[in-house]
């Protein structure tokens, strides 16, 4: 069973079309902006962990081959450079930003795959699968290091200011990576078992911080009023909620052709997501649930599927759904505040949507 995007949002529509098409050229504009000042970035670094930080955007395949497959969304550079331009500022002055962000993103998801050992991303192998261990963490500290001087090399008088809401960002992702790791020893039931508002904090910090700082840092850049800056980076955070919670959704319920991990992943790995969370709350479920999940042996395909079932009928698919609505809700009303530039937060909000009805 897959998840349908009518949960969400409405059935396609004229306007969601239009809206899905302006996505798109938000998206390609964006990464035809940045994409040279990303390359020149990347072409600074050790030939062999610039060949390993290519592979990683999709630029090549492993040995530097040019790439068959496609690289990311680039949602996070697009954001910075939309940011920018509600700040009123034009979306070049976005680019060192979204630079900065991207490097950063791809370097949490360097030591991410390799933390939680996931050998495939976008249908191929990892870095680390790729490369072995080792490389992959230095890619990914090269990318950390490189996205730091990126910004700090930055025209203008907001650098400091820019590279200090970075740097919260940065200890913020760490915080929720962090969490998200205790949680798997964490019992499932019980008072030390994890609760709602505290995976509501380890997904705006390990998803949402990166997301808020992506929206806020191209305004910082171009001296947005905090009014601004904090509009952008609360709908940054609210946003990376909700995609927490449809990662979580397509962790269970997710078609492997689409997301590229096998079926019920996160079920085997026993990630407590909030659709299990949310299962476990109801007190006819968190018994039988919880037995399932504490087994000691690998989850089988029938017993993945059991327990994918009690969830569901304990409401957990529901539940994560009105999280994921609600957070999206809260994205609307900060773009609502935005002091200027409407038309910039209209592209936000075309952006938003496409994305998360893509994802879902």
């Amino acid at each position: 069973m897959t998840v349908t995007t009518p949960a969400l949002y409405p059935p396609a529509s004229t306007t969601a079309d239009a809206d899905a098409e302006r996505a798109v050229q938000l998206l390609d504009r964006s990464r035809a902006l940045v994409r040279p000042a990303l390359a020149e970035a990347v072409g600074r670094l050790h030939p062999w962990v610039g060949e390993m930080a290519a592979y990683s955007f999709g630029w090549c395949e492993a040995g530097g081959a040019p790439a068959v497959a496609a690289g990311g969304k680039g949602l996070r550079q697009a954001l910075a450079v939309l940011g920018a331009e509600a700040a009123g500022a034009p979306a070049g002055a976005g680019v060192s930003a979204a630079v900065a962000v991207e490097l950063v993103h791809t370097f949490s998801l360097l030591h991410d795959d390799i933390m939680d050992g996931d050998a495939t991303r976008r249908g191929r192998p990892t870095v680390w699968k790729a490369y072995g261990t080792g490389p992959a963490v230095l890619a990914g500290d090269a990318l950390f290091a490189l996205a730091v001087e990126t910004l700090a090399s930055a025209p203008g008088s907001h650098v400091p200011s820019a590279v200090r809401h970075l740097s919260t960002a940065l200890n913020d992702l760490v915080s929720g990576q962090a969490d998200d790791l205790l949680f798997e020893s964490r019992p499932w039931t019980g008072p030390e078992a994890v609760g709602p508002d505290e995976y509501r904090a380890m997904a705006e910090h390990k998803t949402g911080a990166l997301l808020g700082c992506a929206a806020a840092l191209g305004a910082v850049l171009a001296g947005a009023p905090a009014a601004t800056v904090t509009a952008l980076d609360r709908a940054g955070r609210h946003l990376g909620v909700a995609f927490q919670v449809i990662d979580d959704l397509l962790g269970i319920w997710g078609d492997p052709a689409v997301t590229g991990k096998p079926v019920h992943a996160d079920l085997r790995r026993r990630k407590k997501t909030f659709p299990v969370l949310a299962a476990l709350d109801n007190p006819a479920a968190a018994r039988p649930l919880a037995r399932l999940l504490e087994r000691t042996e690998e989850l089988d395909d029938t017993t993945a599927r059991r327990a994918t079932a009690v969830i569901e009928e304990a409401g957990g698919r529901s539940a994560a759904l009105a999280e994921a609505r609600r957070h999206i809700a809260h994205v609307h009303a900060c773009l609502d505040s935005l002091p200027t530039a409407p038309h910039a937060a209209d592209d936000l909000r075309a952006l938003l949507a496409f994305l998360v009805r893509r994802e879902m």
